[in-house]
């Protein structure tokens, strides 16, 4: 690869662009709606007198709608511009958010969740091409890395304050405010220089890129890992609450800790950068695996659990970087279109792991759904470790 030739000769303490920041703001938008849900669940449940499984079938349509949007509308993003796109679908997500905010039924908030997802699934390729594109050679990870903490800080910030908002206002108050900070991070970007490098051509088709080689692979361990996650993380909240006789608001201690390890984790990307994301990615998900067999070990204690979820994070941190570091490596031309059927299945596999994590929550509990996380991460530990003919 020509990166690895780059690295050798451009100075290693290549700064990161300051654009790489704006991009971490949109991630910490998006992912506090993404993410939001599982911990309030128990109180939206209560407003409207219904489950919590009911109410995370908002959950699986915001992942519905996601996937769908990806896999159809990120396609357009090499030829109309990852700037404009991105723009396009912050504006739709407030105003799905708002519809969230004024939601009159159970019904309402799903299809308000999957107007969001729409938006989303835009949005999501779209800031991970332009990561790719703006990364200094030998970078590449770092400038990721520095993105993806978006994640730590809707985790942190997002989630966290969300919860006790929750308990101390009203649920409604949480999507409201998440509007504003849409509305804020569009604002933002409208102000920036970050350019668009359009495509000639027209688009490709949606499972054009499934031809490239070493993509599948790479989707069916995105796949697994992101059904494993949020199949626990959906009912986190949940267990916590009913099954441990702690607050709402103590949802916000395990999104800081999952925050706290993953936020730490960029410290130590550029160990990626020097084994290389194909190495690394097999050892991230075995650490994963094995986090969820201690999770389901824990799952009794709350102290335990908390510190299980704070490895959670720091190993998903590398886990998703060497993803996303290999799936834009593939065919940067095409960066768009690759990281459109990521979100993809990234977020059908949000409505896998909610739905169908839900009746195994019901039926045997939290530990069985962290076990299960575990076997479908030996499931992405395997299609990660895949040799394809290209070097990603």
């Amino acid at each position: 690869m020509t990166n690895t030739h780059q690295a050798a000769t451009l100075p290693a303490t290549a700064p990161i662009p300051a654009l790489a920041y704006l991009l971490t703001g949109c991630i910490a938008v998006i992912g506090s709606n993404s993410l939001v849900l599982g911990p309030i669940a128990p109180a939206v449940a209560a407003s409207f007198g219904t489950s919590v499984p009911a109410v995370m079938a908002a959950s699986a349509a915001f992942g519905l709608g996601t996937s769908a949007s990806a896999l159809f509308l990120a396609r357009y993003i090499d030829g109309i511009g990852a700037r404009r796109m991105l723009q396009g679908a912050l504006l739709l997500l407030a105003v799905g958010l708002l519809a969230s905010a004024l939601a009159p039924t159970v019904i309402a908030l799903v299809a308000a969740q999957a107007v969001a997802g729409i938006a989303a699934g835009v949005a999501m390729p779209a800031i991970y091409a332009s990561a790719a594109a703006i990364a200094p050679p030998g970078r590449e990870s770092g400038t990721i890395g520095v993105v993806l903490t978006g994640w730590t800080v809707s985790m942190v910030a997002g989630v966290s304050l969300s919860a006790v908002l929750a308990d101390l206002v009203h649920w409604r108050a949480v999507f409201a405010a998440v509007a504003v900070l849409s509305a804020i991070a569009l604002a933002a970007l409208s102000m920036t220089s970050l350019s668009d490098v359009r495509k000639s051509g027209p688009a490709p088709t949606p499972f054009g890129a499934l031809a490239i080689p070493g993509i599948v692979p790479l989707l069916i361990a995105c796949t697994a890992f992101m059904t494993a996650f949020y199949g626990v993380y959906g009912y986190l909240g949940d267990h916590l609450h009913q099954d441990l006789g702690e607050p709402v608001s103590a949802n916000a201690l395990a999104a800081l800790a999952y925050g706290a390890g993953f936020g730490t984790a960029a410290f130590l990307d550029g160990i990626i950068d020097r084994i290389g994301a194909r190495r690394v990615m097999p050892f991230a998900y075995l650490l994963v695996a094995a986090v969820y067999v201690a999770i389901a070990l824990a799952s009794s204690n709350f102290a335990l659990i908390l510190a299980m979820i704070a490895i959670w994070g720091l190993a998903n941190h590398f886990g998703l970087n060497v993803l996303v570091m290999r799936l834009t490596a593939l065919d940067p031309s095409r960066r768009g279109t690759i990281m459109g059927l990521n979100s993809s299945v990234t977020y059908l596999a949000v409505f896998i792991g909610t739905t169908s994590f839900g009746p195994l929550y019901s039926t045997f509990g939290f530990a069985a759904c962290a076990l299960v996380a575990a076997v479908l991460m030996l499931v992405a530990t395997a299609a990660g470790s895949w040799r394809s003919p290209v070097k990603s």
